[in-house]
Formats: C-alpha cells, structure tokens, sequence
C-alpha cells in the first residue's frame, strides 16, 4: 500500500516514519542493559578505515559484551565465548522481489544460528519474526536441510524457477521512467515475435524492485524456458533492431539476484 497522508483510524495528519534498524536496537539494549558494554556494526558505524575491524577485535577479545549489527556480522566470524544470537525482522528478506527469497532467508538464519555456541559451552539461538509457521523460518529454526530442499524444490518447480527452467533478467535504464518503459515495452514486444518458437515465455516488463540508481530509472523483464540457446538468439535479433537501445539494456542469463 502507499503511505497514507493521514492516520487511517483517526483521520490526524500527523504520519512519523519509524523502523526498527541497528541504532533503534543498540539504544534498546543499552537501555535494557545499563551495564553492557555494546558495540554496533553497520554501514554508518564503519565507514571509517580500520573501524570494523577494531569492532570485531575488541568483540572478540571480550572488551564488548553485547554486538549488534547488519548481516555483515552473521558470516564467517568465529568468536568461542559467543553463547546467545538473537535475530530480529528475521522475515525481511521474504518481502524481496526474488524467487531466491526464501533460500536466501533460511541460508542467512543457519548462518547466524552457526555463531553462537562455537566454544566449550552450547550457544542458543532466538528468532523473532511475524511469520514463524513459513517453511524457510520454521526448518532453519529446526536445521532441518532435507525439508527445506524438497519444499523450496516444490516451490521452484510449481512457479517454473530455476534450476528447472533458466531465466534470463533483462533491466532497461532511462532519463525518466517512462523512457525507460516505454523502451522495455518496445524490446518485450520484438521478444514476443520470437516466444512460441523458442519456447519461451515473458513476464514484464514492470518497474524494477531498484526503481531508480545511480539517478537512472530502471524497468525490468524475463525470460523463462528450458532453451537458453533459443532466448540468447531471440535477444540478440531483438538488440539488433534497437541498435540505440543497447547501451541502456542490460541481460543477465541464470542470475544471482534478480533484483
């Protein structure tokens, strides 16, 4: 939905945006915990040189009691003494606009879960999400790998995502968004001519789940089917006929993010 102007239930026009990011959290803990020493790690917290490390120094040596911190401190960080990880908003990723979401999201709950209880002592793992009963929450939570397999498989296979079929992500870039649109339809169509003979199907195009980077405007298509050759060829046909259109084209075959 878009932001409302005004409250829905009491029509007040005074709206505050609020989240619950690693400052929000860092002053929670402290609050909760006066006597803590902790230590954050996100983007803003380490733009100085050598700030990161430091963090993770003075973490590791126990000069810090409590980190707290973006994904960059769930992945191969090895700290013995670490006996309680707490995840929060452990459900984000899922709103990402790529089939990978749920993979993603139960890769990165094993991974935090893996940092607590590396030493002598055993480590204990909490979650908070809004939605604990979705499988790649629910079988992280469990370590159970069989079962996320063959439920993200059936999901991959049901909605024809790879590895069962390959796909091609294709972004158009403009001025203004409906250059760009008006350039993606353009090239989806050309696509189309060649879809039943290369066995291929279109989706988009649409506005990209990056609308807008580095002050251009983005709009976003696939390809699905089992013929990577047939839709490398029908591209390539397709490009051909746009020659001014190939710089702000760009195509991604078996991408890693979609986004």
């Amino acid at each position: 939905m878009t932001v409302p102007k005004t409250c829905p239930t009491c029509a007040a026009p005074y709206m505050e945006q609020t989240g619950f990011g690693t400052e929000r959290v860092e002053e929670t803990v402290r609050a909760r915990f006066p006597q803590a020493r902790v230590g954050r790690v996100d983007r803003d917290a380490v733009r100085r040189q050598g700030a990161l490390s430091a963090l993770l120094t003075a973490f590791g040596s126990r000069e810090l009691d409590v980190l707290v911190g973006t994904q960059m401190i769930a992945k191969g960080h090895d700290f013995p003494g670490v006996t309680l990880v707490g995840v929060i908003s452990a459900d984000v990723g899922l709103g990402m606009a790529d089939f990978r979401a749920g993979e993603r999201t139960f890769q990165l709950l094993t991974q935090v879960a893996g940092r607590a209880g590396r030493g002598e002592r055993r480590g204990e793992a909490f979650v908070q999400t809004l939605y604990p009963e979705h499988y790649s929450i629910a079988l992280a939570c469990r370590q159970d790998y069989p079962a996320f397999f063959e439920r993200e498989t059936a999901f991959r296979r049901g909605m024809r995502y790879p590895p069962f079929v390959a796909l091609v992500n294709g972004v158009v870039r403009g001025r203004t968004f409906d250059e760009a649109m008006q350039a993606a339809q353009d090239l989806v169509r050309r696509l189309a001519r060649h879809a039943a003979a290369g066995g291929f199907t279109l989706l988009g195009p649409a506005p990209a789940p990056l609308p807008r980077l580095r002050g251009e405007h983005r709009v976003q298509f696939f390809l699905k089917g089992a013929r990577r050759a047939e839709m490398r060829a029908a591209l390539r046909t397709a490009l051909a006929e746009l020659p001014d259109l190939r710089r702000r084209v760009t195509i991604d075959v078996d991408p890693m993010s979609v986004l």
